[in-house]
This record gives C-alpha cells, sequence and structure tokens, in this order.
C-alpha cells in the first residue's frame, strides 16, 4: 500500500522496526520539547492504523531531551465552542488507537510529561520513566481543560484527588514521586529507557497474541464494570483465551516441562 502523508509530515513521528514484531514510534519535533501539534496528532493516529498485522508490541518515545511537552501553544487558535469539541475529539481519537490498537504500549519517558504528553504517556500500557522525568498538568494556569482523555485515564493510575491538585496549584511531580503514585511501572538511569523498553517489547511480543488482546481491551473494561458483571465478562474472556490454539500449545509445554516456571528476577 502506498503511503500518501507527505513527508514533512511523517517525519514529525518516525517510525521504525527495531526487531521482527516490534515497531518504535518516536515523536519528531525536539526543537518545541516534542510538542502536539494538529499534524503530529494525526500522523500519530495514522501510523497507530497503519502498524503492519504482525506487530506484536510498540515502544513510543520522544526525540531529543524531552518526552512531550504536551499542546503545541503556538500553534493554538481561537475555536468556537464546536470546533473545540472537534479539535479534543481528535485526541480522543489518536489517543484510543494508542489504548485501543494493534499491539501493547510501552512508553518511555524523559524529560518533561507535560499536559497531554501525560495524556499521552497514560493512554499507554507501560510506563518507563528516566531519572530526569517530570510530571505537571498546567492546563489550570494557562486557562485550558485536558481535552486528550486526561480526566479518564489519569485518575486510573493517581486518583482524581493527586490530578485536581496538580491542576489547581501547578504541583510537578518527579520521577520518585511519579514512580511512587503510579504513573510509572519502572525506573531506570538516564538514557536506560529504550534498553529497558526493548527488554519489555521482547516480553510483550513472546505471549499468546490473544492474551494481550485480552488484557489491552478486555481488562481496563472490566475495572470499569460493577462487579457482578466484570465476572461475566472476565468469564467469557477466560474461556475464549484457553480456546485458542495458541494457548492450548503453551499449556501443554508447561505441563509437558518445556515452558520455563515463574520464578523471582534478581
Amino acid at each position: 500500500m502506498t503511503n500518501s502523508t507527505p513527508a514533512g509530515v511523517r517525519d514529525l513521528l518516525r517510525v521504525e522496526f527495531p526487531e521482527p514484531g516490534i515497531a518504535h514510534l518516536r515523536l519528531n519535533r525536539p526543537e518545541k520539547r516534542n510538542a502536539m501539534s494538529d499534524a503530529l496528532i494525526a500522523r500519530l493516529h495514522s501510523a497507530c492504523i497503519e502498524l503492519p498485522e504482525d506487530t506484536r508490541a510498540v515502544i513510543l518515545s520522544g526525540e531529543g531531551e524531552h518526552f512531550c511537552s504536551g499542546l503545541d501553544l503556538s500553534s493554538l487558535e481561537e475555536r468556537s465552542v464546536a470546533e473545540g469539541i472537534q479539535h479534543s475529539r481528535s485526541w480522543h481519537a489518536a489517543f484510543e488507537q494508542v489504548q485501543f490498537g494493534r499491539a501493547p504500549v510501552i512508553c518511555v519517558l524523559h524529560g518533561a510529561v507535560v499536559g497531554g504528553g501525560l495524556e499521552l504517556a497514560a493512554a499507554t500500557h507501560l510506563r518507563v520513566a528516566e531519572d530526569n522525568t517530570f510530571y505537571g498538568l498546567p492546563e489550570g494556569a494557562r486557562g485550558l481543560f485536558v481535552g486528550g482523555g486526561g480526566s479518564a485515564r489519569i485518575p486510573e493510575l493517581i486518583g482524581y484527588s493527586r490530578m485536581t491538585d496538580m491542576m489547581l496549584t501547578g504541583r510537578v511531580l518527579d520521577a520518585d514521586e511519579g514512580q511512587q503514585v503510579g504513573i510509572s511501572n519502572y525506573r531506570v538511569a538516564n538514557g536506560a529507557g529504550l534498553e529497558k523498553a526493548l527488554e519489555l517489547a521482547r516480553r510483550v511480543a513472546s505471549n499468546a497474541p490473544l492474551s494481550n488482546y485480552a488484557v489491552m481491551h478486555a481488562l481496563p473494561r472490566i475495572a470499569r464494570m460493577s462487579q457482578d458483571e466484570g465476572l461475566f465478562v472476565e468469564s467469557l474472556m477466560a474461556a475464549i483465551a484457553q480456546g485458542d490454539e495458541a494457548a492450548k500449545s503453551r499449556m501443554r509445554d508447561f505441563v509437558e516441562g518445556r515452558a520455563a516456571k515463574v520464578r523471582r528476577e534478581g
């Protein structure tokens, strides 16, 4: 299939394949601290849709010194209410593809993870933070409100009370605080994020595809259901996953001693 996206727009997001089955999407506006323009949002959306069918894991990172500083305020236009809704919904569509796309996404965080950058990180499945990472939600001070799904996703990580504090007071969390409150899953030294993300991507890519699909698509929805409804959906998903031929083969390998047992690392 021919890619009709103009080269200049493609350059906003670098798409690479470091290993078979693993894609690497890199925000590529380092001179703007990878701030999100409308063109970059559209490119992220289309890139997630266009990933090859054999993609089993995705790494998302930012070029330069920062992951993403949020909305590019230099490109902010005065919009009507209707236009503002459509703009927000374009972010929702892009981040939905990140969260519920082809494969689990491992995000590498460093430097600024601010505003829309934190909203984007919250849409990923695993987050690796380097020592110099910091988190902020400055929308309150700028007369704005989160519009990229942050009001739904960020409280699931840190709670709405902590998000309220960050938005009302401009409180900034450092990497240690971000790890403590649940933004990041892993903490590494500066410069080590991509290596850790690739290690995690290899693990994710080795899982049964249907199991990964269930974790991505069923687990977050079950968590939002009543317990009675969630347990029923869990039963359905468990039965579907167990009935998959790949799962049956893996279970036979385990029972017959060909698969590794769970062991504590380190």
